[in-house]
C-alpha cells in the first residue's frame, strides 16, 4: 500500500465564509455516519472543529461515527498494533463528549482499521480495539482503492490491486462477525465487483459501502461523465442486490468526482450543491432503498467544496420529495440501526 500526498481539496473559511444558508427543516434528526478527525502538518480538524461546524449549521446532529483516517496511531511497536491507537483516540473523544454534555453524542461509534491481510493473527488485534474502544467500536474499514493510472487517484492510498479477494485478507475479515462488527468497503467504482463477491462470500457480515461507490470523474475520466454514471450505476446495483450491503450517500465534494464547485469566486449555496449531487444520490437510493441507505458528511474532505450546514441543506433538498418515514431512515435510523448506536430518534 502506498501513501502519497494529500488529494484532498483545501479548505478555506475566508471562501467559505462567503455563502451560508439557513438551515432547512431544522428540526429534523440527524446522526453523521462518516466524518474525520486528525492533526496533520498542513492540515488540523479536531474535536472542536467538528463542533464548531455543527453548532454553527442549525441543522440537529444527533451523533456522529468517527471512520479511520490514519490518524493518531501508535508510535512504535509492532506495526500491526498501531493502528489501534487511533481507535483509543477516537473514543476518548466520544468519552469526553459524553461526559461534557451538549446535543451531539460525538464519535459515538467508532470505525477503525487493522490489517486484515494479517489473517489469524488478527483475532487478538480486534479483541484489543473492541477493548481500547471502550464500546464505541462498531467496525473496521480497510480501504482498497485502486487504480493503475495515478491521475485517477482521488484517495491518499493506492492499495494494491486485488486485496478483497485475497485469502490472507478473507482469513482475517472472517473474524468480524463473531465480534459484532461490521466492514466499511472504500474503493472506487472499476473495483464494485470486489465488493458484491465480498458481500456474498460474508453474507452475514454488514458491509457499508463509502461514498456511494466512488464514481471517478478525473484523470482518464474526465469528461466522461455520462459513459462513468452509466458503467457505476449497472455496478452499484449489482451491488445493491447483496442485502448484507449499505450505502453512504456523500463523498461527493472530494477531488474524485470531479465537480468544480471549489473553483467559483465564492462559495456554493445548497441549490448548487444539490443539483451536482442529485444524480448520484437518487441512483443510489433507488438501488438501495432508504432503509439501507445513509448521508454523511465526510468532513473535513468534503469541507473544502462547501460547509457543513450547506452540505446538509443540500441533502434535504434532494431528499424533499421522500416521505417523512423515508427522511427519518436517510438522515438517521439507517445509519443509527446498521451502526448500533443504541440511541432513539
Amino acid at each position: 500500500m502506498s501513501l502519497t500526498v494529500s488529494r484532498h481539496i483545501p479548505v478555506r473559511p475566508d471562501w467559505l465564509a462567503t455563502c451560508r444558508d439557513d438551515p432547512l427543516d431544522p428540526d429534523l434528526p440527524i446522526v453523521d455516519p462518516h466524518h474525520h478527525l486528525w492533526d496533520r502538518p498542513d492540515s488540523r480538524y479536531l474535536a472542536d472543529d467538528l463542533r464548531a461546524d455543527i453548532d454553527g449549521s442549525g441543522h440537529r446532529i444527533l451523533a456522529t461515527v468517527y471512520v479511520e483516517c490514519h490518524a493518531m496511531y501508535r508510535e512504535g511497536g509492532d506495526p500491526l498494533e498501531r493502528p489501534l491507537g487511533e481507535v483509543a483516540f477516537a473514543a476518548g473523544v466520544g468519552e469526553l463528549a459524553e461526559a461534557e454534555g451538549g446535543n451531539t453524542a460525538l464519535c459515538r461509534g467508532v470505525v477503525g482499521t487493522l490489517d486484515l491481510s494479517a489473517g489469524d493473527r488478527v483475532r487478538p488485534l480486534l479483541e484489543a480495539a473492541v477493548a481500547v474502544g471502550q464500546g464505541r467500536l462498531r467496525g473496521l474499514r480497510c480501504s482498497s482503492v485502486h487504480h493503475p493510472d495515478p491521475t485517477a487517484h482521488g484517495s491518499m492510498l493506492n492499495v494494491p490491486p486485488g486485496l478483497l479477494g485475497s485469502a490472507a485478507f478473507r482469513a482475517g475479515f472472517a473474524h468480524l462477525a463473531p465480534l459484532g462488527l461490521s466492514f466499511d468497503a472504500w474503493m472506487y467504482h472499476t473495483q464494485l465487483a470486489d465488493a458484491a463477491e465480498l458481500a456474498d462470500a460474508f453474507t452475514d457480515t454488514p458491509i457499508i459501502l463509502n461514498h456511494v461507490g466512488g464514481p471517478i470523474g478525473i484523470g482518464p475520466y474526465a469528461g466522461r461523465r455520462d459513459a462513468v454514471f452509466a458503467d457505476w450505476r449497472a455496478a452499484l446495483r449489482e451491488v445493491a442486490r447483496r442485502p448484507n450491503v449499505a450505502v453512504k450517500l456523500g463523498g461527493l465534494g472530494m477531488r474524485l468526482f470531479g465537480f468544480d464547485l471549489h473553483a467559483g469566486e465564492r462559495a456554493p449555496g445548497s441549490e448548487a450543491v444539490a443539483a451536482a449531487w442529485r444524480p448520484y444520490v437518487e441512483t443510489a437510493i433507488e438501488a438501495f432503498g432508504p432503509d439501507r441507505a445513509m448521508f454523511e458528511s465526510n468532513f473535513p474532505v468534503d469541507k473544502g467544496s462547501c460547509g457543513y450546514g450547506v452540505l446538509w441543506n443540500a441533502f434535504k433538498r434532494i431528499a424533499a420529495g421522500c416521505s417523512a418515514a423515508e427522511k427519518r431512515a436517510l438522515f438517521a435510523d439507517t445509519a443509527a440501526r446498521v451502526y448500533r448506536l443504541g440511541i432513539s430518534v
